[in-house]
Parts: structure tokens; C-alpha cells; sequence
């Protein structure tokens, strides 16, 4: 029979859905910089501060963000694109991105205009970003909070503790939930004011998406400007439910990065590998495997960038977000599995990128809003199209 030959070329697979030039740039950058650090960077659950730096000095940590306070102006589909592209090389430095991504996504839609030009220029030159929601009571309930504020001498005293905080090994600014008179608000928090630490609790290491330990931040009466507060008081939980409805779209890219590394991998070992005197790939229950893998990264990439669209558009985000999150995370857990069955005993090797592969995917299931929740937040747009009530 006759040997097939091919190149995995990334760019006669993945269709750009933003400018050729852009995405090429980026993919050269992340081969070059990131992907030679991402075995290592998940292995010691680092968050991997250097590259942090170099992707804002790139001007990849703020592509959406205005010009004029230091981002690059693009779309949110340029920003689908960079993490999409981040995260075949490392889906640990793209949590990182997401991380920094909801923060000045905060201030920028809420801040007060000092706020605005304080932090998110910092941002757009590097400053490593936490968004600091969870508490060991509450878990992602943010509605009722432990974490207290109050009002003092024209400052806010924030007291408490978050827990199992990503990104927290390394951010230098938190965006935090705390319960103040009139309901939970959101701050701005500097990790070098005094009052504020971090330890590493029992409980901070998860076996994906490994960008460091996720650390629990204490507030021991840590006093903040009165512009530090974002947005309207006890408006809080409205305001972390639009950002995250921003961040579920790029969390979603994420898991498409992870479901093409992994396509990309076992369609390379499926060609050169000879088994029964064929290479693997010319079996055609194996092509079958790769045509199903296709269709469906294909599907779930459609998805994600309407899913932009809605951002830039600023209409449906919480319903395409959703569905685009949805979709690619359960697409990518299901492609890094076959990925790694196709591949053998070469699939479940340590040494082999596979196994990270299916743990950053299936990670991702949980993180950002688990499945569940993404299903209960497209339901909500669903049941009054359908004449019904939420909740009935």
C-alpha cells in the first residue's frame, strides 16, 4: 500500500478566523519561547513569572484593551487567538493569561477613571494579576461572603481570607470579593499592602491546569484608597458574573489549544509509526478516529469565535460564552483521551505530553464554572425563549 505522506502543518489545519499575519506571529513566538517550557512549567507547578512578563512585553496580556492605556486595541477574536495559540504549547501559562485577562476586564467596565489609569497601563506592561473569588465556606457561592469591608476615615479596612486562589503564588494585584453594608462589592488590592499574605494550604495543588500552587490570601485590616472599590457597592456579584461571562470565552480557547495539541501529536505518531508493516494512520478505523477528532476541534473553534463575536459585539455573552466553554471542554477531554489511545503505550508514557494533555482538559471542566454551571446559565437564556420562568 502505498505510504501516506504528510506534514502536520498547524496552519493548513486550523482555519485563522483573525488576520493570517497576526496568528503567525503568535504561533512562532509561542513554539519559540513557550513550548520549550511546558513540560517543565507543569511538572514543578510553577507559575511561570518570565514568560508572564515576555507575553506582556509582546502585547499579548492586554489585546483587547484600549491603546491608549498601553493594550494593543484588537478584537476579542485576536484575544480568542492568542490564548488558542498559548495553550498548545502550555494550557498552565494560558490559565495564567486568564487570570490577568478578568482583572483589568474588572476595572476596566466598573473602575473609577483613577483606578483605570493606575492599574491597567501596570497591566498592560506586566503587572501578574489574581482573581481572588473563593472562600473555604463558600466556594465559587459568592453570593454571602466572610471576607468583610467597611468604611473608615474615607479608606476601606477589608478583613478575611480567600482560598484555593489561581495565579496566587505570583500576583502582585488581587481583584477581590468582600461583603460591605450594603451587599458583596468588589476591590482592588495590591499584594504589597501592609495587611496582606499568603500561605499554601493542604489542599493547593490540582493535578491540571498546574500554574502553581493555588494559595489562600489572608486580609488582616488591609486599608485601600476609596477609589479602590470597583464599581457600585453591593453590586459586586452582578459585576463578577459579566466578567466571568467575558472569561469563558477565552477559557474556552484554552481547552481548544489543549484538544489540538493533542490531535496534532497523535496524527504525528499515527504517521510514523509502522505497525503490521503499515504506518498507523493508513488503518482506516485510525482515520475514522481522526475524522471524528477533526469535526468535532472544528465545531467547537466555530463556536468559540462566535462566541467572540458576541463579545465584540457586546450581545448574548453569557449564552455563547457558555456554550463555546461548554463545548470545547468536553471536546477536548474526549480528544486528549483518544489521542492518547491511538498512541499506545507511547500514549501513557510519562514522558509523553499526553498525559498532561488529558489532565489540563478535564481540569477545565471544573475550572472557570464547571460544567454544571455552564449548563444552568445557558438554560436561564433557553426557558424564556420557551415561555417559561427561570427556575419553574
Amino acid at each position: 500500500m502505498k505510504t501516506i505522506s504528510l506534514s502536520c502543518d498547524s496552519a493548513a489545519l486550523w482555519t485563522s478566523y483573525v488576520d493570517e499575519a497576526y496568528v503567525r506571529e503568535v504561533r512562532a513566538y509561542v513554539s519559540r519561547v513557550i513550548a520549550p517550557e511546558a513540560d517543565q512549567i507543569d511538572r514543578d507547578d510553577v507559575y511561570p513569572v518570565a514568560i508572564m512578563k515576555d507575553l506582556a512585553k509582546q502585547g499579548y496580556s492586554a489585546v483587547a484593551l484600549d491603546a491608549a492605556l498601553g493594550g494593543r486595541g484588537l478584537t476579542y477574536r485576536h484575544a480568542v487567538a492568542v490564548c488558542e495559540e498559548v495553550a498548545v504549547a502550555s494550557a498552565a501559562v494560558g490559565v495564567s493569561l486568564i487570570t490577568i485577562f478578568q482583572a483589568q476586564t474588572m476595572i476596566r467596565l466598573f473602575g473609577a477613571e483613577s483606578l483605570k489609569q493606575r492599574y491597567l497601563p501596570a497591566i498592560a506592561g506586566g503587572l501578574l494579576c489574581s482573581y481572588a473569588l473563593t472562600e473555604a465556606n463558600h466556594g465559587s457561592d459568592i453570593r454571602t461572603l466572610d471576607t468583610k469591608a467597611r468604611l473608615e476615615d474615607g479608606q476601606w479596612v477589608v478583613k478575611g481570607e480567600k482560598h484555593f486562589i489561581t495565579s496566587g503564588s505570583a500576583a502582585e494585584f488581587f481583584i477581590i470579593l468582600a461583603e460591605t453594608e450594603k451587599g458583596v462589592s468588589v476591590f482592588a488590592v495590591p499584594r504589597n499592602a501592609r495587611g496582606v499574605s499568603t500561605y499554601e494550604g493542604t489542599n493547593s495543588a490540582t493535578f491540571g491546569l498546574r500554574n502553581g500552587p493555588h494559595m489562600n490570601i489572608v486580609f488582616d485590616n488591609v486599608r485601600l484608597p476609596a477609589d479602590h472599590l470597583i464599581g457600585e457597592e453591593g453590586k459586586g456579584v452582578r459585576q463578577a458574573v459579566v466578567v466571568l461571562n467575558h472569561s469563558r470565552t477565552l477559557a474556552g480557547a484554552i481547552s481548544l489549544g489543549i484538544a489540538r495539541a493533542a490531535f496534532e501529536g497523535a496524527l504525528s505518531f499515527a504517521r510514523d509509526r509502522v505497525a503490521f508493516d503499515k504506518r498507523v494512520l493508513e488503518f482506516q478505523g485510525i482515520q475514522w478516529y481522526f475524522a471524528e477528532m477533526l469535526t468535532d476541534i472544528d465545531a467547537a473553534r466555530l463556536l468559540i469565535y462566535r462566541a467572540a463575536e458576541a463579545l465584540d459585539n457586546q450581545e448574548q455573552m453569557a449564552r455563547w460564552g457558555s456554550e463555546a466553554k461548554l463545548k470545547a471542554g468536553t471536546v477536548a477531554t474526549a480528544v486528549a483521551a483518544q489521542a492518547a489511545q491511538i498512541c499506545g503505550a507511547y500514549g501513557i508514557m510519562e514522558n509523553a505530553p499526553f498525559g498532561r494533555y488529558l489532565r489540563d482538559a478535564k481540569a477545565y471542566e471544573v475550572a472557570g464554572g464547571s460544567n454544571e454551571i455552564l449548563k444552568n446559565t445557558i438554560v436561564k437564556f433557553l426557558l424564556p425563549v420557551s415561555g417559561l420562568k427561570a427556575g419553574k
